[in-house]
Parts: C-alpha cells; structure tokens; sequence
C-alpha cells in the first residue's frame, strides 16, 4: 500500500434491476456496511438513474464523513471503456456513450474508478469470496444479462479493447433466438433472468399440467425466473425441465470457457444463482461429459460465496488497486 490512507472505500453495482452500494474496508476481509439497495428504474433514464447513484452514495458515507472514504468503485454493464470512464453501450439499460465515471465523481467531490460489472464480481469472489487462492479465476453472472470476468494472478484480464469475458454473448445456437444485443443464439438469449421467464411461458401450453399459470393467477407475463425456479422447488416438472435445459445451454459455454482457460474455478453468481444446486448439479454434469478430463479435474464450479455484495466488494476492489496498491 501507498501509505496509510482514508479506511474506506465506496462499491456501487449497477445492474439491470437493482443497484447496490456499500462502503467497503480499505483492507478488506468483512461485508460492506451502510449498504444501500434500489431498482435501478433503467426507463426513468440516465440521468435518474445517475442521480439515485449519487444519492445512494452520499448516504454510505454520511456516518464516517467523506474525508475518511479513499474514493468510489463502480461497475456496470458494458460494453464501456475503463481508460476513460465512459459506458458505450449497454442494451439492458439504454445507455450510450455516458460518461459515468467523471459524472459521479464530480458529483460526489471523490476519484473513481468504471469497469464492467462482472468483471467486479469476479474480482470480489477472488479477493474475499469464492475464488480466493486461485490463479486463474472465470466469473460467471446470471441476471437481467449474463456477464463474464476473468481473473489471472490477481489482474482483471481486459483484452484489447477492454471487452474481454462477454460470457453473455457467446453463441450457443448461430440460428438461434435474438438476443437484446441484436445477435442470435447468444446464452444471453436463452439463459438470461428474463429469458428463461420467456422459453418457460413459451412451453406452458405443451406443459399440460404445470402451476406457473396458476402461480401468476393466469397472467403469465408476470412469470420470472424466480418463480420459475421456485415451481421446480415445489417439484413442478415443467419448471424443473425449464431449468435443466437452462443448465444445458449454460454448460455449453462453461465447457467452452475451460477449455479456452483451463481456470482453477468458475464462480457463478446472481439472481438466477439462487436456484442453488438445482441448476449447478445439471451444469457440472453436463460440463464433465463436454470437457477434457485432466481440465475437469483442475476446475471447481461453485456458486459465489459472497451473493448480492460480491459485486459492491468488487468495485471496491478495483478501485482500490487501481489507485491504491503497488504494482506486484
């Protein structure tokens, strides 16, 4: 470290449903504190949401007073640029060439860093969660999108342009469904949140004797992926097929990604993660039979350790080695 410094460090997640932001130890090892959590309302627009950013923010840090906060770690979707703090494009939130970074530290009077928002959580599941002590880490996030990270000997890999671990835009199926990036056959498409909410409706009329239509009162546009995993729960075997085929389609791009990576673990996370071993059993199992032995047996596939703060501990994490720590 760089001397002794302010204690504290600001994460801020930003997702496609939820935001989150959380004050982070400088030295990590405990959860974030003063923890603030909101729908991110991504149609209310930019600068709305900006401004619940801000807020949010402000009131982590109310209780220890800005002097004692080193600065604010965000992450978001991307595709974005973390050189320049700018988001290009994101299309589960709309936005298009928005300068975060610099709108939020100007606004909180504090430095900050950007980067993807998967990369955060795979960061933050090699600092203090799932991934600690690996080399070679693959982060794997299921929400509104599907994100990718990719951590080796402690450095987020970035790739050429900084876009490096789009696991959601992968192609499983090069005629298959649309995705919101305009492609076809993307995991995103198939394996998404709102995409498994999707392919369960679309089979409910073949599913004969399924609850979900009962579950929504016969509305199925109200059908998610949580009720979804929470009919398979119940033993709703139209839900439980929904989400074996899901551990399918996932397990075609984990294979993919070990064998590319040959990493020491993939650490899965997000709100569709919470579906536990119901979806993790199928995926490892799935993933053996696809992938070469001697790379089986070097990688563990496990659920994050850290959950809903992996992300918030991640952007903390990131900024702190980015201004913060010497060069290794």
């Amino acid at each position: 470290m760089k001397g002794q410094g302010p204690p504290w460090v600001v994460g801020v997640d930003i997702g496609g449903t939820n935001l989150r932001v959380g004050r982070v130890p400088l030295e990590g090892g405990a959860p974030p504190v003063a923890v603030r959590r909101c729908h991110t309302r991504a149609a209310s627009g930019s600068d709305r949401v900006l401004d619940r950013i801000v807020t949010m923010i402000r009131e982590s840090v109310t209780d220890v007073g800005r002097e004692n906060v080193a600065g604010i770690g965000l992450g978001a979707p991307g595709p974005l640029d973390t050189e320049s703090g700018v988001v290009a494009e994101t299309p589960n939130l709309g936005w298009r060439d928005y300068p975060l970074r610099d709108l939020v530290a100007e606004a909180c009077g504090m430095p900050a860093t950007l980067d993807n928002d998967a990369n955060c959580f795979t960061y933050g599941e090699w600092w203090m969660g799932a991934g600690r002590g690996c080399r070679r880490l693959v982060g794997i996030t299921l929400g509104t999108g599907i994100g990718g990270g990719i951590v080796i000997d402690g450095e987020i890999h970035r790739g050429a342009s900084g876009g490096a671990g789009e696991v959601g835009h992968m192609s499983v199926d090069f005629r298959g469904r649309r995705c919101p990036c305009g492609a076809r056959g993307c995991v995103e498409a198939y394996a998404s949140g709102p995409a498994i909410a999707a392919r369960a409706i679309e089979a409910i009329p073949d599913g004969g004797d399924s609850v979900l239509a009962s579950i929504v009162d016969g509305d199925l546009g109200e059908i998610t992926a949580e009720i979804v995993c929470a009919a398979a729960t119940a033993g709703d075997r139209h839900a439980e097929g929904v989400l074996r085929d899901t551990a399918r389609i996932l397990a075609t791009a984990v294979a993919n990604l070990i064998h590319l990576l040959n990493p020491d673990a993939v650490v899965i996370g997000g709100g569709v993660a919470n579906a536990g071993e119901r979806l993790l059993r199928p995926l490892r199992r799935e993933v053996r039979g696809r992938v070469f032995g001697t790379h089986m047996r070097a990688c563990r596939i496990v659920r994050s350790e850290l959950g809903d703060s992996a992300g918030v501990i991640g952007a903390a994490g990131v900024f702190r080695r980015a201004h913060l720590c010497r060069p290794r």
